[in-house]
């Protein structure tokens, strides 16, 4: 089948690889020159596990190609995904300016059936005014071609992305067109194999299937950590409560894990999205609005820790960071947790040694020439006469680490721990100051 994806992001080139790895012929389109050179020398502008070798698999075998040229990524092909970013507006708001530039392009440039498929995560009924839009112009223009329409919402985690591409849990396809759900049926059966996943709905339940899913993952998340909160405070360990929990079947041990907030590019954005959606239709949605001021809250939580075990001056005082990434097997640190606590130090007069093993070129595309930060190679030399250790992210190099080496390398053994990765009682023993998420009675004793 012939495929044109418009969007090079996270969704778009992990989802052209992929098609391209099956047999679909595919056109990866986006406006960004710059960005469309990198990927014609297979240099992939993000970090994602196994995509390079995907992409140039793709390339190799003549069935993955990328363009700026909009009018053959619509001409050349009859299955056209709307793959562009939908950034919050200012009212937390889904911008579809992106989205509707390119249902724009396809209008001008179309001359035969096409179908376009939202694959964005856009606010519900989306798809039905990219269709409208797009007939708009077509009748316009005095062209009476048949476009046809679906929604099939990503569910890609980043650092598994392309895992989860080419064996997902569900393939969920919104469209009234029973053509299209018969196109998509075939475009998809070589991830249908092992048992039916494809699941049939109309557009605009596919639309909130995606915010749906999302928003019920921030809010186990902001459940565990306002509940390691009262833990903290009524002497308990959350850890063993969250063991516990999640013994039940009905609750499970996904996503109920502890920390310091969640980031990246989905959750914050479609919470705040959803809460605005509701909102416009003349709807109040309280669980949102707590799960979303919950997480704000927590992601403030080391560097208020900082501050109550350091003062809080930090002037002279230096913090060593072990993670920068929202999560661990990508580099994005957007509305990551380690944004909050280095500006919160910062603000206190404090400098910050970070390590990551991706992230550092993200950071300095954010933070610049910041002159209290210095981003270094490995964990040990973070650790240099820093005053404490506060783990932001639980990169695996970081499970377990040495920690007569820590202790030796920093100026006093205190860690502040925003994943609990280390058990408390150990961390005892060998004098170190601990501070997790949630572990009141471990810190108790």
């Amino acid at each position: 089948m012939r495929i044109s994806i418009f969007g090079s992001g996270y969704v778009g080139l992990v989802q052209a690889a992929i098609f391209a790895d099956v047999g679909h012929q595919v056109i990866c389109a986006d406006i960004d020159a710059k960005k469309i050179d990198q990927l014609n020398r297979c240099e992939i502008p993000f970090y994602e596990p196994n995509l390079k070798a995907l992409v140039q698999n793709g390339m190799n075998s003549g069935l993955l190609t990328f363009t700026t040229d909009n009018k053959k990524a619509v001409q050349d092909s009859e299955f056209l995904f709307i793959c562009v970013g939908t950034p919050s507006n200012g009212d937390g708001s889904a911008d579809l300016r992106y989205v509707m530039e390119v249902a724009s392009g396809i209008a001008t440039h179309m001359t035969n059936r096409k179908v376009v498929i939202t694959k964005s995560t856009v606010p519900t009924g989306t798809t039905d005014k990219v269709l409208a839009y797009i007939k708009d112009i077509l009748r316009s223009n005095g062209k009476d071609t048949l476009i046809e329409a679906a929604s099939n919402p990503e569910f890609l985690k980043e650092g598994t992305a392309v895992a989860d591409g080419q064996s997902p849990d569900r393939i969920i396809i919104g469209t009234e067109s029973p053509q299209v759900l018969r196109d998509l049926r075939l475009m998809y059966q070589a991830f249908n194999r092992n048992r039916d996943k494809i699941m049939p709905m109309d557009t605009r339940s596919a639309e909130l299937t995606k915010y749906a899913s999302n928003a019920m993952l921030a809010t186990k998340i902001s459940f565990m950590n306002e509940m390691a909160n009262i833990a903290e405070i009524v002497g308990a360990d959350i850890e063993h409560v969250r063991q516990g929990m999640g013994s039940d079947p009905r609750i499970g041990y996904q996503f109920i894990y502890p920390g310091c907030g969640y980031g990246g590019s989905c959750f914050p954005k479609d919470i705040t999205a959803l809460q605005h959606l509701a909102a416009h239709h003349g709807r109040s949605a309280p669980i949102l609005d707590a799960v979303h001021s919950t997480n704000e809250l927590q992601k403030n939580k080391l560097g208020e820790r900082v501050l109550s075990v350091l003062g809080p001056n930090l002037k002279d005082k230096t913090i060593a960071v072990w993670g920068l990434s929202f999560k661990p097997n990508t580099d994005d640190m957007r509305e990551a947790p380690s944004r909050h606590l280095m500006e919160s130090v910062w603000a206190a007069g404090g400098k910050i040694q970070a390590y990551d093993p991706v992230a550092s070129h993200s950071c300095k595309e954010i933070y610049g020439e910041e002159k209290q930060l210095t981003l270094v190679d490995t964990k040990e030399e973070a650790l240099e006469n820093a005053d404490v250790l506060v783990i932001c992210t639980e990169w695996k190099a970081f499970w377990s680490p040495d920690f007569e080496q820590i202790i030796s390398l920093l100026n006093q053994p205190v860690i502040i721990d925003g994943r609990n990765l280390y058990n408390p009682a150990l961390m005892a023993e060998l004098g170190v100051d601990y501070y997790g998420i949630g572990r009141g009675l471990s810190l108790s004793r």
